[in-house]
């Protein structure tokens, strides 16, 4: 073998016979040893290598390297034992079918000598450029490393051994290693149109959970990829080249809308002053339960559209509207606005401190007065009615399987008269969620309950029964009258075709502001925000749930 500046060192990983005494004579300036002299323990020195004998050095040890002498190679180094360790590690776990070795020259990173910290002093540094193949891979992986080279006490030049002789990015506590590259579930997930899912940060975190929940036979093949990972098991693991490509599996429909979700997004970013406030929205078809857009801020944090708990202020008015229209309570009827109401000495007031003495259950409605719901609730609705509406009409009790996880609304017993008042308008106990009250809205517009879903084909618990027709007509009217002259008038503004509305504000303790809530229709599209402390419904959450309406579901 011609060992010269810039020689090209290939071989195929099988151990050959490449003597360390021929390597260690070759380098000793013509001089032999005896076989029965005494070993003699080589130390670094701080005088430097001459720069030809560092190059002699590096292509000796980058040739033993290559073809697989890793015994030759270590004895080349100023840590034999540990050098002859990883090599064979390297071998054995990364597995190419062969490798080229080559020195480019001084690494033009640090020049000569090197001035690195962790570097013994008189060290020179050479670059080198190491090219990998796979068998059953035509790509070939290229990469720059250095060696330090360094003087022995014998006056022969060595490779100062570091894990990052291997590769650059390879320390102490790390190991390299093809490991196998799952074929992302999420790669197979498209919209309901086939259209691919990147690009919408609030789909991302969710998309694995989701694609372990599609049909079999959805799943793809894994591929390989050359990783560093942390020998401690913690940290991610750091891919460095892909061996073979994971191939994606059968392309699995979500019934998600591309350019919905996009505008659900922007509203979302919009709402929460770019994420500075925690909003969610959902996008639901009435007519399928199909959800068509959820988007959370931050978009990397909980999925608050499905796990929010929360109590959803006057967006329960439609909830607390129909048991009371169920009950016999007539739309027209006259129900006096208070400016105040006292539940067990506890008083209640209205958000603006509207009231009016001639106003009927629809202007109550339109207008959320909270005096009115109380006072006629208390009188017509039993203890537990509220609760029954939830969970008969609107299948609020029961899990739902969207195909992630989800937080049930709640609507508990109250726990006193007024926990009973405070329910009534939505306080109290009941915790809901942007995907509840998008249902809520959806059940109203198209009359029957259709379970929300994301997965095409799971299976939709139904309600245990219908809203009457009558029940329905006024419930419409009365949203309709709220997007006409009530609170979500503004909000709602140039929308037309099929629209009905309800504002909700939310007070939580400990916070500084309101929740703000909004629960809307158009056509056969309901939507549902809310932002923590956004104020009133039609400040912040009713813009973006608006937003989201105009687009309209066009398929």
């Amino acid at each position: 073998m011609k060992i010269g500046i810039g020689v090209v060192c290939t071989g195929m990983l099988s151990v050959a016979g490449y003597g360390v005494y021929n390597v260690a004579d070759a380098l000793m300036d013509g001089r032999t040893g005896q076989s029965d002299a005494q070993p003699q323990v080589r130390t670094v020195v701080t005088k430097p290598p001459s720069p030809q004998q560092a190059e002699d050095a590096a292509n000796a040890f980058l040739a033993a390297w290559a073809k697989g002498d890793f015994q030759a190679a270590a004895a080349l180094t100023d840590q034999p034992e540990s050098a002859t360790a990883a090599l064979a590690a390297f071998r054995e776990k990364v597995r190419p079918s062969s490798i080229t070795l080559a020195v480019t020259g001084p690494d033009p990173a640090v020049g000569a000598p090197s001035p690195r910290p962790s570097a013994p002093a008189g060290q020179l540094s050479l670059g080198f450029k190491a090219t990998l193949h796979f068998a059953g891979s035509e790509a070939a992986w290229s990469y720059d490393s250095t060696l330090g080279m360094v003087r022995m006490s014998d006056g022969k030049s060595a490779v100062h051994w570091t894990p990052t002789v291997i590769h650059p990015q390879l320390t102490a506590g790390r190991s390299i290693a093809v490991r196998p590259l799952p074929a992302s579930s999420a790669d197979s997930l498209t919209d309901r149109d086939g259209q691919s899912l990147a690009g919408y940060p609030s789909l991302q975190p969710l998309l694995g959970e989701l694609g372990d929940r599609v049909p079999a036979g959805a799943s793809g093949t894994a591929g390989s990829a050359v990783m560093i990972t942390d020998d401690s098991g913690e940290g991610s693991s750091e891919k460095l080249f892909t061996v073979t490509e994971p191939k994606a599996g059968q392309k699995s429909r979500l019934t998600i809308d591309g350019k919905l979700q996009a505008a659900a997004e922007q509203a979302v970013r919009d709402a929460s002053a770019d994420g500075s406030r925690p909003a969610s929205l959902v996008a639901v078809e009435p007519s399928s339960g199909k959800i068509l857009a959820f988007a959370n801020a931050p978009a990397s944090g909980q999925n608050r559209a499905f796990l929010g708990a929360i109590a959803p202020g006057s967006t329960m008015k439609v909830i607390t509207a129909a048991a009371l229209l169920e009950s016999g309570v007539p739309a027209d009827s006259a129900m006096p606005c208070k400016q105040n109401y006292s539940v067990n000495g506890f008083s209640f007031k209205n958000d603006d401190d509207e009231s009016g003495e001639d106003w009927s259950f629809s202007k109550d409605f339109a207008q959320s007065c909270n005096t009115a719901f109380i006072q006629q609730g208390m009188t017509t609705l039993t203890g537990s009615q509220l609760q029954d509406t939830a969970r008969k009409f609107f299948n609020i009790g029961p899990t739902w399987k969207t195909g992630l996880k989800l937080s049930p609304a709640k609507v508990p017993a109250p726990g006193s008269a007024t926990e009973r008042a405070a329910q009534l308008i939505g306080q109290g106990q009941i915790t809901m969620n942007s995907l509840t009250m998008a249902s809520v809205a959806a059940t109203v517009q198209n009359g029957t309950f259709h379970q929300p879903i994301l997965i095409p084909g799971y299976d939709q618990i139904p309600a245990e029964r219908k809203l009457s027709a009558s029940t329905l007509k006024s419930l419409r009217r009365m949203m309709h009258l709220t997007v006409t002259s009530g609170t979500a008038r503004s909000a709602m503004s140039g929308i037309g075709g099929d629209t009905g509305a309800k504002t909700g504000t939310a007070q939580v303790g400990g916070q500084s502001s309101d929740n703000s809530w909004f629960t809307a229709y158009r056509d056969d599209l309901a939507v549902a925000a809310e932002v923590q402390g956004g104020g009133h419904g039609s400040e912040a959450a009713g813009p973006a749930a608006a937003q989201v309406l105009r687009v309209g579901n066009q398929d």
